[in-house]
């Protein structure tokens, strides 16, 4: 078996936050420290959203200050709480102004095509036809790399109204459908927002929401109300080892 690349996927840590006792950045902190610490080392970090609570410089310093510790070269995007021109004063990210956060890498054995789901302003978010235009024309470029796609928010169905009324319409996630189906190169489709590990599939393809580095929600099928449980901090490990996609989640006490 040949060494594996390993991505590190970071997501929702609300630096500037105060929903429980709990410190987002240290709570980032320690999630860093883990990684540090591992056995491997990531060869790449996603970070999927939510890098801010209130999209203000100070927040994405701290943020940027934390996860260049781990070393690796970083790919971000916005969650519903950023502010893209903000973002893109903090990390190297294509594009200007609030201009949407979208992009394409190659990172060996794995591409990496990341989404922005985000509605400035707004809690849900959405996928218009121009997006999925760009990401149809992205996909076709590559046809044989094994290709995972990056958003914010999940084109799933949770069960869980408090996530689901802050999500994707069905719409947006059957025409993001329409075009993973004529992709079979996506291995994966990866998301965060909901704070929460859910696995689920669209277009027969899996879907995968990694948890916060904040705080976790209560699972809580048919309530409207958000209400935080006392799981962890997490975050994922992607693995392509001989052409085949492997997930992790590890959680940090």
């Amino acid at each position: 078996m040949s060494r594996p690349f390993l991505l590190v996927q970071l997501s929702d840590f609300h630096i500037g936050a105060d929903w429980t006792d709990s410190d987002p950045a240290a709570r980032l902190a320690a999630v860093v420290d883990a990684i540090r610490t591992s056995p491997e080392q990531p060869d790449a970090v996603l970070v999927s959203g939510d890098l801010a609570e209130n999209a203000v410089d100070a927040e994405y310093e701290q943020a940027r200050e934390l996860v260049a510790l781990l070393e690796a070269p970083l790919y971000v995007l916005p969650g519903n709480h950023d502010d893209r021109d903000t973002l893109r004063r903090h990390f190297e990210v294509p594009g200007t102004g609030a201009e949407p956060i979208r992009y394409t890498v190659d990172l060996g054995p794995l591409r990496l095509v990341t989404l922005d789901t985000t509605r400035p302003g707004e809690d849900a978010g959405a996928l218009d036809g121009e997006q999925l235009h760009w990401l149809d024309a992205e996909l076709a470029a590559a046809p044989e790399l094994p290709t995972l796609v990056a958003m914010h928010h999940p084109p799933i169905v949770t069960g869980m109204p408090s996530c689901d009324e802050v999500g994707l319409p069905a719409a947006h996630r059957y025409a993001l459908g329409e075009v993973i189906r004529r992709h079979r190169q996506v291995r994966r489709i990866v998301a965060g927002h909901v704070h929460r590990l859910i696995v689920a599939d669209l277009a027969g393809r899996p879907v995968l929401t990694v948890p916060s580095t904040y705080v976790q929600t209560q699972l809580a099928f048919g309530s409207s109300q958000i209400e935080f449980s006392d799981e962890p901090a997490s975050f994922a490990w992607h693995a392509m080892i001989d052409g085949q996609l492997i997930s992790h989640i590890r959680s940090v006490e």
